[in-house]
């Protein structure tokens, strides 16, 4: 799979250090993640090291160097949600989904991801799915949501 062009991104933006976040934000938002030759192009055209972009990119939570499923699943692991049993979210989704936290499945329909802290801490557990929040997350509910999105995907392949 070739790399979206990045150029319309730069434009106006090249020799501009400063603009090193923003231009990120937009090529993840073009190409659902930071390619590596997209980190090289940003280097050379707004005149940063390679390593501070990857750097950059590496640090913020927000961005991720590898491709996401269609549908990501964050599970906050934070102290009031870790309390009231996020950790068998976690365990639901292993069993389910038969993936670790970080890791995309192989059809490309499910990424599930772990925070510190979603800051919803009255509603724990947390689960945000697609950016929706999803409150007071229970096991079962986690392995409805995930088989309501599988169906969803296999209705749109059988209509295709």
């Amino acid at each position: 799979m070739s790399m979206p062009t990045i150029d319309p991104i730069l434009e106006g933006r090249r020799s501009q250090p400063g603009q090193l976040i923003e231009v990120l934000q937009d090529v993840q938002e073009i190409c659902g993640y930071i390619p590596a030759d997209a980190m090289k192009a940003v280097a050379k055209e707004l005149g940063v090291p390679l390593m501070e972009v990857y750097r950059v990119a590496n640090f913020y939570k927000a961005f991720t160097l590898k491709p996401r499923g269609k549908n990501v699943i964050t599970i906050c692991t934070g102290t009031a949600c870790h309390v009231r049993g996020s950790d068998l979210l976690i365990d639901q989704v292993k069993g389910q989904l038969q993936l670790e936290p970080g890791e995309t499945t192989k059809d490309g329909t499910f990424t599930v991801e772990c925070v510190n802290c979603l800051g919803a801490c009255a509603l724990a557990p947390i689960v945000v799915q697609n950016g929706s929040y999803l409150d007071h997350m229970t096991p079962g509910k986690l392995r409805r949501i995930i088989d309501k999105t599988r169906g969803a995907k296999r209705k749109e392949a059988s209509d295709a």
